[in-house]
Parts: structure tokens; C-alpha cells; sequence
């Protein structure tokens, strides 16, 4: 009897051990995860915030305006402050990174300077611009090494983790791309004067307000469950998972997910009127069938069903075969910027993967809009000379302070690079310079 006793106890012991051992060994599992998640983010951010900066210093060099210029130099600092932000958050410690955060720090000591001086009175200088394009050009260059390492990172599945411990431990990894790659940052940054940065030189439908967009009864769960089988394309409504939003959502939503061996899918649904907010398809996407154009085609006839009218498409573009469409609200020929929505169509076989329509929701209104003071061409004398006008439109844009003011839209190039810029049609003022993104840089290609 004792004997079986001991032997249960024994049992018993054995189990417990196993089972904080296994405790043990899933929380360690989950900080490394943590860390992991941190580091992945603050990278991809850090890439991120440096492609916008670089974008940023490109839309300043074609302002003609100290207005204009002014809070686009604001923006560049608090661009530099993020990067920097997100430099800080990686496990780069044991590995020199000093160049380049001086390189960022030194951008945000100028912007900074820059942007509190009245520029107006006292425009860049000549030697201040050229300098200015000597950052322009270096911060493309940083830009490109690191949209390098990022792609290496996703196509290879690499672990930051791997190079904390690497770096630690002053060992040798089998993959030393992450290190390399910053490396070859660091060594880029090396190679730049000092002097570029010696000289002091250089409201919206994001805020919040009630949903203007909405009309239409209140539905119930039951009729949300129905026109998501509708939206997400699938045979037996009973099979979707439907949630109600509780207290403090900005607009009571149903939000509804599904998912088979074939596709995954969510989407969120106002409760008034049952409009779709955004709509999430994943699933595998075959061959092309259908060209961009015709994509183009499905994405309107889709709108038009949801009830979403006069709208004009603004940008399209093609990834992995699936077709993503921008559109704007046109009213009475003027484009509404604040009304914009974003759809994803698969080019194997026409139905929708995605859509956005938040903005458009939030913003949607029946505007008066005035008729403008200045004509075309009193707006274009606003333009930078050196920018050669191609396209213009009428649009309804947010200003700095979150009013919607109408503008002269123009499009123009400048060197090998194209800008979207937008004239006050009322007093001539520069309201906004856009550097459009050009063909997307095969870094595939390099590793």
C-alpha cells in the first residue's frame, strides 16, 4: 500500500514538474514573441518613416511658397523624430549606427530652424536649395538600402531575435543579412559631406467629427448577417460570425467574419443603413483573366450596387494580380479629395478583395462649393517655374487647418520627378506640393 502511495506521489511530482517546466517554457516563448513584434514593427516603421521623408524633401523642393514651405519643414522634423524613434527600439546596440542617426538628427536641427523663420521674408538661398537637393538625393539613397534589407527580411522570413543574440554573444550567424544591410547603411551615410548639413537650411478628414455619409433605417443583426453572405460571397449566411459594437465605437457597426479551407473574410457594417466600411477577402489568387481596365469596370459596377455615386477614378495600379482602384467623389466636375475610397479586385476572376470607404463615409456631403475668384491661368503663375504643367483640375482639398478650401490641382514634372500641387482658387495661395510615387524600384532583383 505504501509502496503505490510513493508511487502516485512520485506520479504526481513528475507531472507537476512537466507541467511548470511546459508553463515555464510557453511564457519565455511569448516574451521572445513580444520582442520579436517589436522589433519587426519598429523596423518596417523605421523603412516607412524614411520613404516619407524622402518624399517630404522632394514635395519642399517644388514649393514656391513660405507659407507652404513652412509646415512642410515642421513635418520633416517630426518625420526625422520618428525615424529616429524607431532606430532607437532596435537591437542595434552592439552595432555602430551613429552615422546615421547623426545624419537624421542633423535634418531635424535644420528643418527645424528652417521652418521657424519667416520665409517669406527670408526665402532658402541659392546655396541653401543646392544643399537641399544634396539631402534630397542622400535620403533616397538610405531610403533604397533600407527598402533592401526590408525585402530580404519578408522574402527570407529573418528573425530580428537572431541578431540580438548574434550581437550579444559576438558570434557568427549563418545569415548576416540584417547586419550587413545596416552595414551598408552605415557606410552610405559615411560617405557624405558633413557639410550638407552644417548651414541652417531648410484639418482634415482624419480628424474626428459624426459620420456625414450615412442614411438609411437602422438594420438588425439578423439583416447584417444577410448582406454580409451578399458581400463576402458566401452560400449559407449561418456560417458567417456576427458582433455588434459595444460602447465608446465613433459609430455603432456589425462587424462579420467567415472562414473555410478556401477564404478568409471580414468586414465591418454601419448599423445605419448597413454600408460596408471595410471589407477584407483573403484567399489564393490564380492566373490573370481580366485586365486592369476591366478590374477598373467590375470596381465601378460594385460601387454603383452599394450605393456609392459620381465616383471618378483617381489612381490604379496592379499587385500580384489583384487590381487596387482610388476613387474620388466628383461634384458637378470638381474633385472632393476628403470623399475617397480604395477597392481591391482580383484580375483572376473579377469579385472584390478589399475595400476602404471610412473617409468616404465619415466625410460625404452635398458641398456648396463657390465659384473660383482666380482663373487657371492667374493659378499657375502660383506654380514653381521650373515645373512643367501637364494636367488641371478642379478639387475640394483640406488645408493645414482642416478646412475644405477649393484649388487649382496641377500636375507637373520637375527633373525626373512628378508633383501634384494645389493652388487656393480664391487667393493664390500654395495650399499643398505631392511628389507622386514612380515605378516601384526592383530590389528583388539585387539580393
Amino acid at each position: 500500500m505504501i509502496r503505490w502511495i510513493i508511487i502516485a506521489v512520485l506520479a504526481i511530482g513528475v507531472t507537476g514538474t512537466a507541467f511548470w517546466g511546459y508553463q515555464e517554457h510557453q511564457e519565455k516563448n511569448a516574451v521572445l514573441i513580444q520582442a520579436e513584434n517589436t522589433y519587426q514593427r519598429s523596423f518596417h516603421e523605421l523603412s516607412y518613416h524614411v520613404d516619407l521623408l524622402h518624399d517630404k524633401i522632394g514635395s519642399a523642393l517644388a514649393m514656391n511658397s513660405g507659407q507652404s514651405l513652412s509646415p512642410q519643414m515642421v513635418d520633416i522634423w517630426r518625420l526625422t523624430s520618428e525615424a529616429l524613434s524607431n532606430v532607437g527600439q532596435l537591437p542595434l546596440g552592439l552595432l555602430p549606427f551613429n552615422k546615421t542617426e547623426e545624419f537624421l538628427s542633423n535634418i531635424g536641427d535644420f528643418t527645424y530652424k528652417t521652418a521657424v523663420r519667416n520665409l517669406d521674408d527670408e526665402p532658402l538661398s541659392e546655396e541653401e536649395t543646392n544643399s537641399f537637393e544634396e539631402l534630397y538625393q542622400q535620403s533616397g539613397d538610405i531610403k533604397d538600402e533600407l527598402r533592401q534589407v526590408q525585402h530580404v527580411v519578408l522574402d527570407n522570413n529573418l528573425r530580428w531575435m537572431d541578431v540580438q543574440l548574434a550581437l550579444a554573444n559576438g558570434e557568427e550567424q549563418v545569415d548576416n543579412t540584417i547586419v550587413d544591410g545596416f552595414q551598408t547603411v552605415e557606410k552610405t551615410v559615411e560617405g557624405y559631406s558633413e557639410s550638407n548639413v552644417d548651414s541652417p537650411i531648410v484639418g482634415t478628414s482624419s480628424q474626428d467629427h459624426a459620420f456625414k455619409g450615412l442614411n438609411g433605417e437602422k438594420i438588425s443583426e439578423e439583416q447584417a448577417r444577410e448582406k454580409g453572405k451578399e458581400i463576402l460571397d458566401v452560400k449559407d449566411a449561418e456560417k458567417l460570425h456576427v458582433t455588434k459594437s459595444g460602447e465608446g465605437a465613433d459609430i455603432p457597426t456589425y462587424s462579420i467574419s467567415y472562414k473555410d479551407n478556401k477564404k478568409s473574410a471580414y468586414m465591418d457594417l454601419t448599423e445605419q443603413g448597413g454600408h460596408p466600411i471595410t471589407v477584407l477577402v483573403k484567399r489564393q489568387i490564380k492566373d490573370k483573366q481580366i485586365s486592369l481596365n476591366e478590374g477598373m469596370e467590375k470596381a465601378k459596377e460594385y460601387l454603383a450596387k452599394y450605393q456609392f455615386k459620381d465616383m471618378e477614378l483617381f489612381l490604379s495600379s496592379q499587385y500580384d494580380n489583384i487590381g487596387v482602384y482610388s476613387f474620388l467623389y466628383n461634384q458637378d466636375g470638381v474633385r472632393v479629395y476628403s470623399d475617397a475610397l480604395e477597392i481591391k479586385v482580383a484580375l483572376d476572376t473579377g469579385d472584390i478583395l478589399g475595400l476602404t470607404a471610412r473617409d468616404y463615409l465619415m466625410n460625404h456631403t452635398e458641398r456648396e462649393i463657390p465659384e473660383p475668384t482666380l482663373s487657371e491661368e492667374d493659378a499657375k503663375e502660383a506654380v514653381n517655374q521650373k515645373v512643367e504643367i501637364q494636367e488641371s483640375f478642379l478639387a475640394v482639398i483640406d488645408n493645414d487647418l482642416g478646412e475644405e478650401v477649393l484649388t487649382y490641382e496641377f500636375l507637373g514634372i520637375m527633373g525626373n520627378e512628378t508633383y501634384r500641387i494645389f493652388i487656393n482658387a480664391m487667393d493664390g495661395r500654395e495650399e499643398k506640393v505631392e511628389k507622386l510615387d514612380g515605378a516601384e524600384a526592383n530590389y528583388a532583383a539585387n539580393s
